[in-house]
């Protein structure tokens, strides 16, 4: 299917969605870095958590499907909630400084993540249905979510950011669980 058949509404939501997209990596892509991996982490998420906030606002305008507006609205608590628990660590945390050896080692693994998750979200299928299309944007976006926490726990971080990582993997691999799941009952509604 070519853009010339999508809706207008389809039109107007995947406009929004690539603006969305490329803010988020303008933001993740030219943050500050130090050489404190907790700093690091945080001021890289919390544009990627905008981006899922604005990314769920661009749906609601949209959707009528309760399920994935249930999902949507979720999203937009939890990410909200993680931004501003990472900015009020975000000082703290900084004091925790990384051997250089760790700061590129870490930042090797967070730019293939990133790298990956920026192309399979742009690259996504779109299709005349925004639920489906929200699902295959916010699913590789949760996944890199998923792969950065894994990732930076790999390093020494600032204790109160651990337990942060650690809910992000579950709360997002719980969130992709769902949108497969979701997204396998409307394919099969649509074959």
């Amino acid at each position: 299917m070519t853009s010339s058949e999508f809706s207008d509404v389809t039109k107007e939501y995947l406009k929004d969605f690539y603006c969305i997209l490329d803010e988020m990596i303008a933001g993740m892509t030219m943050a500050n870095l130090t050489d404190s991996i907790s700093h690091n982490f945080i001021v890289q998420m919390i544009p990627h958590h905008q981006a899922a906030i604005e990314m769920s606002e661009n749906l609601l305008n949209y959707t009528i499907f309760i399920p994935l507006q249930n999902i949507a609205k979720n999203i937009v608590r939890e990410q909200t909630e993680g931004i501003q628990k990472m900015q009020k660590m975000l000082e703290g945390c900084d004091l925790l400084k990384n051997a250089r050896c760790d700061i590129i080692s870490y930042k090797k693994k967070y730019d293939e993540i990133s790298e990956r998750m920026f192309t399979n979200m742009g690259n996504s299928v779109s299709v005349n249905d925004i639920n489906i299309n929200y699902m295959r944007e916010m699913i590789p976006h949760h996944l890199g979510a998923i792969q950065m926490a894994q990732t930076a726990l790999q390093y020494g971080l600032c204790t109160d950011l651990k337990p942060m990582l650690q809910q992000i993997i579950i709360s997002q691999q719980q969130g992709v669980n769902e949108m497969r799941k979701l997204l396998g009952q409307c394919n099969s509604e649509t074959a």
